[in-house]
């Protein structure tokens, strides 16, 4: 049965794939065979050859949160020895490198910080628009959102237009993990429902603000709730649509980081489940996300997780996007991954070995100049250590 499925998503306009079908093909279609037809997919959705990568790099502006996720070793709590905010200055530094390597965005992500008020989040956008005029701010998670709103007593959508009016360009996909009650309500209890984090989402591009999707992978769950998390998304993209909205630009999953945090740990002993996520399982991911998502133009392979390996592979099984440069990640690292950030050579290079074009783009997939880069006029500098810093 999964075979008539799969044959089924051939030619240009197949019928959607309904949960039950999904769930079926990611349980049971032959890998090669679901890879094909998602790379068939792809070429029908983003027709050409280019496979597309961003000069970006990640700010993490605090590390201090009271949200306590289960599988983050970035967070520190309140009033922790190594607890760290920095300053307009310091976080204006790390434009000024971008700036130097023609960056176009910052993801500026942190944790739900609670002595910070609106105006600290206001005058720090301003103050980066009139420094930094050239530089998209995609900034604070939906979760960001809702702790910015709790601590200055206003609704989240006010709080995204006062973000807005200040300069802001769009929000990150962070915080959504698993939007499936039964599996997010495990791992990260304080973050609270998935419909939080959708209706975040929702009142964002009901602003015109610039959003994408994600999904981390590998806590235990099912391919029914893998499968269920991407149809929540679907089913607000089909929504932001129907409003003509831009929606969603892009989808991008990646595994669970468990080495140095608590849901790795509480997992060792007898009672030990099946954590994290191999390379076949990411690249099937992949696939069906690309099956998937009719409504969803890009889908990214992620290399700060998998490896440039990995990645250049989901080029042949759905993706369409490498991912970005990143200059610097706080997050990811933490967790344990070694490689956060990548020359823009390297991106360039695991493209064009895939046998694709590779074109430079902005936070909103439009196209840009792309030099070809060698690897003698391309170097990032390293980043300052982040040190503690007064709160």
């Amino acid at each position: 049965m999964w075979l008539d499925v799969l044959e089924g998503q051939r030619g240009p306009s197949p019928p959607r794939l309904s949960i039950e079908d999904a769930t079926l093909l990611y349980e049971e279609a032959d890998f090669n065979l679901l890879r094909s037809v998602a790379s068939e997919r792809r070429r029908y959705v983003n027709p050409g050859n280019h496979v597309t990568y961003m000069i970006d790099r990640n700010v993490n502006y605090t590390n201090v949160c009271t949200i306590n996720c289960q599988f983050c070793s970035f967070y520190r709590p309140p009033g922790h020895e190594e607890t760290y905010t920095q300053t307009y200055e310091q976080i204006s530094a790390r434009f000024y490198e971008l700036e130097e390597v023609d960056g176009v965005r910052v993801l500026m992500q942190g944790g739900v910080n609670p002595e910070l008020p609106l105006d600290w989040y206001t005058d720090l956008i301003r103050f980066l628009r009139k420094k930094h005029p050239s530089i998209a701010l995609d900034c604070f998670s939906p979760i960001e959102i809702e702790g910015i709103a709790e601590v200055c007593g206003l609704s989240t959508i006010e709080v995204l237009k006062s973000l807005k009016d200040a300069g802001m360009h769009g929000l990150p996909g962070g915080g959504a993990e698993m939007l499936v009650d039964d599996v997010r309500l495990d791992v990260s209890p304080l973050k609270g429902s998935a419909d939080n984090w959708l209706r975040v989402m929702k009142e964002a591009q009901s602003l015109n603000l610039t959003t994408s999707a994600t999904n981390v992978i590998g806590f235990g769950e099912t391919a029914l709730h893998r499968v269920k998390h991407m149809d929540r998304i679907r089913q607000l993209q089909d929504e932001a649509m129907d409003n003509g909205w831009v929606g969603f630009t892009s989808f991008i999953a990646w595994p669970v980081q468990l080495e140095v945090n608590v849901f790795g740990k509480r997992n060792r002993g007898r009672n030990r489940i099946e954590l994290g996520c191999g390379p076949t399982e990411y690249l099937r991911h992949v696939a069906i996300s690309r099956l998937f998502f009719d409504n969803i133009p890009h889908i990214q392979g992620s290399w700060p997780t998998m490896g440039l390996d990995v990645a250049q592979m989901a080029l042949f099984g759905g993706a369409d996007d490498i991912g970005s440069t990143m200059m610097e990640e706080n997050v990811v690292s933490a967790s344990g991954t070694e490689k956060t950030c990548a020359l823009e050579v390297e991106l360039q290079e695991a493209i064009r070995r895939a046998g694709f074009v590779a074109s430079r783009r902005d936070s909103d997939y439009n196209l840009l100049l792309t030099p070809d880069v060698s690897p003698d006029v391309q170097a990032f500098p390293a980043p300052p250590p982040l040190q503690p810093e007064a709160n």
